[in-house]
């Protein structure tokens, strides 16, 4: 219900390669450390965003995606559910094109707001796994 096919492949395909990945720190064992690799291997610019504003994956740090002096096309989100649906907030308020909270991340009323807003969605999914099976 959360991540239709079509949103998918529209988010991984068309809506852009900047990519913000709150959550994305230097610690290898993570999650959001592996899937960003996997994003900039399919040619996503990976924005890490986490408190400590580290330098990852060759990519300068943000404490927060309001000190990002870019656009931002997605926001991919690696924090816990109870968070989440502020960043979702502040992805729409910054002037980004979608959301995509990862696998396990879900908030049901950040999902309505995000879309009311006009921005693309996808909850519960990880794009290192949707990625491959687009084909």
């Amino acid at each position: 219900m959360y991540a239709d096919d079509e949103t998918i492949r529209r988010i991984l395909t068309s809506t852009g390669d900047t990519w913000a990945v709150v959550g994305l720190s230097g610690n290898s064992s993570r999650a959001a450390y592996g899937v960003a690799a996997v994003l900039q291997r399919y040619g996503k610019r990976v924005v890490p965003v986490h408190p400590k504003a580290e330098t990852v994956h060759g990519e300068r740090g943000y404490a927060s995606l309001a000190e990002i002096p870019f656009p931002v096309d997605v926001v991919d989100v690696f924090v816990n559910s109870e968070l989440a649906g502020p960043v979702a907030d502040e992805a729409a308020a910054i002037g980004a094109k979608a959301v995509w909270f990862q696998l396990g991340v879900i908030d049901e009323k950040a999902y309505e707001r995000t879309r009311a807003a006009g921005l693309d969605m996808v909850m519960d999914r990880c794009p290192a796994i949707e990625i491959p099976r687009l084909g």
